[in-house]
């Protein structure tokens, strides 16, 4: 599986130097000024005069200004004071709204609603490691804090299961995963994880056991100074106690012997049609790039088990040689929704017809 953070220490270290490094700010939408400096899109407002923006919170602020993501790339690249001038001139027009602005090193990264609940990595991660440290036989086998989410996989020894398939002694371990994003990308999230001994590949099991969204009550803070951390505090109690008590309740062997023995399953599930046009199926149905699915292809063929556990396996080994932890996920993700495709899907996938090349 994909690789981040070679030691929790690391991770603890970049966690503790961010903690310290945010700041928040809640401002009247009115009240922001959008501009343009050294070809860059920038914000100003009380607390920060001349901020650069993240390409996501830049996304954030054209979708509120209702600005088309392709048209504001163009004017970016072809008239960047176009750009500043249209969002300049809609801001002016939100009167009454207001924004929270999210900035991490003098950078604004995310531009969100005044009712955006605040749930930090920090906060999280402190939660599920110490919870985590419960669970016999653990190891974390995977860490990374992206632009966009943090990341904690972690499995245990001691539940495990064998997937009978053609290859000998595939054994699996159950585990779990954490994310959470600090800037609108996603709630507080945790999945069932696996993690196959052999091919070190690891799986996203496509069943999530939390998901709390980053929406609170309307913040009373004006812009006159940082959000309180005391308030935050107690309101993102709630979801981080919910976060204690599936932790604990995401080992369960019996659960993860059943799914186990989908597996083994679905290794007797071969690929009756064109192997190429079986991984272009798959690949149109969860949007794989063609040096995507050509990866999935090589990988199924030295791979040698052209059936549905094979495949799983090839999109799972994509996933440590692509470049982005976070599309490394989506592709553990992806291997774990292929295990619960319909019937009726799987069949197409199957039994799909070799592809035609346009002459």
């Amino acid at each position: 599986m994909k690789q981040g953070f070679q030691s929790l220490t690391q991770l603890a270290a970049e966690l503790e130097r961010q903690s310290g490094a945010k700041q928040d700010f809640i401002a009247p939408a009115a009240s922001i000024v959008a501009f343009v400096s050294d070809g860059a899109p920038r914000l100003a407002f009380a607390g920060a005069l001349n901020a650069p923006m993240t390409q996501h919170a830049r996304r954030q602020l054209d979708e509120y200004l209702g600005i088309p993501a392709k048209y504001s790339d163009r004017m970016l690249a072809e008239a960047p004071e176009l750009w500043a001038l249209s969002a300049a001139q809609w801001l002016d027009k939100k009167n009454g709204d207001r924004r929270m602005v999210r900035m991490l090193d003098g950078n604004v990264r995310a531009f969100l609603s005044d009712r955006y609940q605040r749930i930090d990595n920090y906060e999280v991660a402190e939660v599920a490691l110490a919870v985590l440290k419960e669970v016999s036989g653990l190891r974390i086998v995977s860490t990374n804090i992206t632009e966009s989410r943090l990341y904690i996989k972690a499995v245990s020894s001691e539940v495990r299961g064998e997937v009978k398939s053609k290859r000998v002694g595939d054994f699996v371990e159950a585990g779990v995963m954490i994310s959470n994003s600090e800037i609108g990308m996603g709630a507080v999230s945790i999945k069932p994880f696996a993690n196959f001994l052999v091919c070190t590949n690891g799986m996203v099991r496509d069943k999530a056991t939390l998901r709390a969204a980053h929406v609170g009550r309307k913040q009373d803070e004006t812009l006159e100074g940082l959000l309180s951390d005391e308030t935050k505090r107690l309101e993102d109690e709630v979801v981080l106690r919910k976060v204690r008590d599936i932790l604990r309740l995401s080992f369960d062997a019996a659960d993860f012997q059943r799914w186990i023995e989908t597996l083994s399953e679905q290794a007797d599930q071969p690929i009756r049609g064109d192997a190429v046009g079986a991984v272009e199926q798959l690949g149109q149905s969860f949007g794989f790039s063609q040096a995507e699915k050509s990866g999935v292809l090589r990988n199924l063929i030295e791979g040698g088990d052209l059936s549905r556990y094979g495949l799983i396996n090839a999109v799972t080994r994509l996933a440590e040689d692509v470049p982005s932890y976070d599309r490394a996920t989506e592709l553990e993700e992806v291997g774990g929704r292929i295990v619960t495709l319909s019937n009726d899907d799987w069949f197409r996938v199957a039994n799909a017809e070799p592809v035609r090349v346009a002459a």
